[in-house]
C-alpha cells in the first residue's frame, strides 16, 4: 500500500524515482511470467524437447549427407541450432501476449498504477531467462552428440550474449504480432511464416554457397545468417573466424530493437 500511495502522491516524481518504479514493475511482471511458466511443466518439457529433436535429426539423419570442408558437421551445426531454437522460442512472446490480451489481463494491468513499459518489458525479460535455460540445455545436448567448441569461456559467453540479444530483439517484433492478433492461435500462425524463410534460407544448416545462386545474396546478408556466422566464428573459429561478423550481428540486433520497440509499445497503448 505504501508503494501505491507514494506513486499516487501529487508531488511530481523525479526522473530517478520514475525509472526505479519502472524497473521494479518490469521485475514484478517478469517474476509473474516465470512463475506461470514453471507451473505448466508440460509446456516447459515439450518446448525443451523440440530443439533436442532438431539436434538429433540433423546430427544423425542429415549430417552424413552434408559435408562441410574444414570442420565436422556437428561443430558447424550447433551454432545454427542455437540461433534457430532461440528464434522459434521468441514466438512464445506473441502467444503469451495474445493470451493475456484475450483473457482481459492487460486491461487489469492498465487499471493499476504501474509503468506502461512493465507488461512488454516483463514478458520479454522472462523469455530471455527462459532462453538462458535453453542455451544451457542445448550446450549439454551438443556436447553429448560430439560438439567440441574451441572457444574460450569468454568467447563462448560472448556468442551466447549475441544470440540472446538477437532473440530479445525478435521478441519485440513478435510482441507486436501478439498484440495485433485475434487470439493465440492466430498469433502462432502469423509468426512461423516469417521465421521459416529466415532460419532455413540461411547459413544455419548448410554453407550458403551450396544454395541456388539467386538465393545466396539474401541468405548471406539476412540477420539470422549474420548472427549464426558471428556465433560460429566465436565458438568454432578455424575457417569460420570472422571478427567483423560480430559487429554486424550487434548492428542488426540493435537496429531491429530501434525499429520494433516503438511499434510494440504503440500497439500496446492501442490494444
Amino acid at each position: 500500500m505504501t508503494d501505491v500511495a507514494e506513486r499516487q502522491s501529487p508531488s511530481a516524481p523525479s526522473t530517478f524515482n520514475t525509472a526505479k518504479w519502472a524497473v521494479s514493475d518490469i521485475l514484478t511482471v517478469t517474476k509473474r511470467n516465470l512463475i506461470h511458466s514453471i507451473r505448466i511443466p508440460e509446456a516447459l518439457f515439450f518446448s525443451s524437447l523440440q530443439p533436442i529433436m532438431f539436434v538429433l535429426l540433423f546430427r544423425y539423419v542429415f549430417g552424413g549427407a552434408i559435408p562441410v570442408p574444414g570442420v565436422s558437421y556437428v561443430n558447424y551445426l550447433m551454432p545454427g541450432i542455437f540461433v534457430q531454437t532461440l528464434c522459434f522460442g521468441a514466438v512464445s512472446t506473441s502467444i503469451g501476449l495474445a493470451e493475456d490480451l484475450q483473457s482481459g489481463l492487460l486491461e487489469r494491468f492498465r487499471a493499476l498504477p504501474m509503468s506502461r513499459s512493465a507488461v512488454l518489458g516483463g514478458r520479454t525479460t522472462a523469455d530471455v531467462f527462459r532462453n538462458v535455460f535453453v542455451i544451457t540445455l542445448m550446450t549439454a545436448v551438443g556436447l553429448a552428440v560430439g560438439f567440441r567448441p574451441v572457444a574460450t569461456v569468454a568467447q563462448y559467453a560472448l556468442a551466447c550474449g549475441i544470440m540472446l540479444l538477437f532473440s530479445y530483439a525478435l521478441m519485440w517484433g513478435f510482441a507486436w504480432i501478439g498484440l495485433n492478433a485475434a487470439n493465440a492461435e492466430v498469433a502462432q500462425l502469423m509468426s512461423f511464416p516469417l521465421l521459416f524463410p529466415l532460419t532455413f534460407c540461411s547459413s544455419a544448416f548448410v554453407p550458403v554457397n551450396t544454395l541456388p545462386t539467386w538465393l545466396q545474396g539474401f541468405a548471406e546478408n539476412q540477420p539470422v545468417s549474420v548472427v549464426v556466422n558471428a556465433s560460429r566464428s566465436l565458438m568454432v573459429g578455424g575457417p569460420f573466424h570472422s571478427p567483423g561478423s560480430v559487429w554486424k550481428a550487434l548492428a542488426w540486433s540493435l537496429g531491429i530493437l530501434v525499429v520494433l520497440v516503438p511499434l510494440a509499445v504503440r500497439s500496446y497503448r492501442r490494444a
